[in-house]
């Protein structure tokens, strides 16, 4: 077998015709080459299929070139059913892939984790930091932001931290989905909230307050973590404090799923005695029994941004927004 040696500088110097010097300027990053040599300098890198040695870029450029994703939750909750996780890193770890950036990824679900992440970030290891699954006022993105770091959070953080990040427009996407019961004749509509020291369940249960308000109906609430389990124990607990149901907003896909195996078990039809409505349409809500209506917000193109804006940070580029909330959309099908 015949083994290919791999392209040196100096190669890559003959091919674009310009000193070793210059092409170690190009390919680490320097801008004070003329535009017409990098053009030179690139091609022939693509050409030869020059891979650059990334730790002599890292000493010029001051970069690692690697993003870290931290997820504030437990290993049981990332790695279980909600499809949120997933879906996040999907959009995180594109975005990054195609800027040529290595992704890291952390859990911090405890406050030995949390220390963890913040010497990791200090120390250098990574260029930027991006959070999703926010709970509570946590300090840890306000204090490495204090600290000169980049980053990023996926939710409107909660508190006074100052802390650039990327939501979707949750108030609103409740709004229509609650709207979308009533107009149909509901009256007795109640809710399964998601966490109350999360943004997604703080928004989504105000939008479903307001919007009874708005129609002058009374409120049924109960409060769920954003898991199945969770939502069929509350739906329970709904129809025994409310036997005349007509209508529930579940605040995530997951509890939705629960809440309709709770209504089967009850004996109750969807959506002729109770109607049900979700919120994130997952795939999986396609195929439900009936299929979910539900709340459409984009998690991937959450990702995507988040990862976008924090490239943004990292490369100090001008009139970054502090704030980008995405759309959200009612996808109606046979539970409401």
């Amino acid at each position: 077998m015949v083994t290919r040696e791999r392209p040196t500088l100096e190669a890559v110097a003959r091919r674009a015709g310009v000193s070793r010097a210059t092409v170690s300027r190009v390919v680490n990053g320097s801008t004070s080459v003329a535009a017409s040599i990098r053009e030179a300098v690139t091609r022939a890198v693509e050409e030869l299929g020059y891979v650059p040695n990334q730790a002599a870029r890292s000493l010029v450029t001051q970069r690692t070139e690697s993003i870290a994703l931290i997820l504030p939750e437990t290993a049981n909750r990332v790695f279980s059913d909600d499809l949120f996780f997933p879906a996040i890193i999907r959009g995180v770890g594109g975005e990054l892939e195609a800027a040529d950036k290595q992704l890291v990824l952390m859990m911090a679900g405890s406050a030995k984790s949390h220390d963890r992440v913040e010497r990791y970030a200090v120390a250098g290891h990574v260029d930027g930091v991006m959070f999703a699954s926010m709970h509570g006022a946590d300090p840890l993105p306000g204090t490495l932001v204090r600290l000169g770091i980049p980053v990023v959070c996926s939710g409107r953080p909660i508190g006074e931290a100052a802390v650039p990040y990327v939501d979707v427009d949750h108030f609103g996407g409740v709004c229509s989905a609650v709207r979308h019961l009533v107009s149909a004749g509901r009256r007795r509509i109640a809710t399964i909230a998601g966490p109350q020291d999360m943004v997604a369940g703080i928004d989504r249960l105000a939008g479903y307050r307001a919007t009874l308000e708005e129609a002058g109906l009374a409120q049924h609430v109960q409060i769920g973590d954003f898991t199945r389990e969770s939502g069929m124990v509350a739906m329970r607990k709904l129809l025994d404090d409310d036997p005349a149901l007509d209508a529930v907003f579940v605040a995530s896909d997951m509890m939705a799923h629960g809440a309709l195996t709770a209504l089967k078990d009850a004996g109750r039809r969807v959506p002729a005695d109770v109607a049900v409505i979700g919120f994130d349409d997952f795939e999986i809500s396609r195929y439900s029994e009936p299929p979910l209506t539900t709340v459409r917000q984009p998690i991937v193109e959450m990702g995507r941004t988040m990862a976008r804006q924090l490239l943004g940070l990292i490369n100090d580029e001008p009139h970054l927004p502090d704030a980008v909330v995405l759309p959200t959309e009612l996808v109606i099908r046979e539970s409401a």
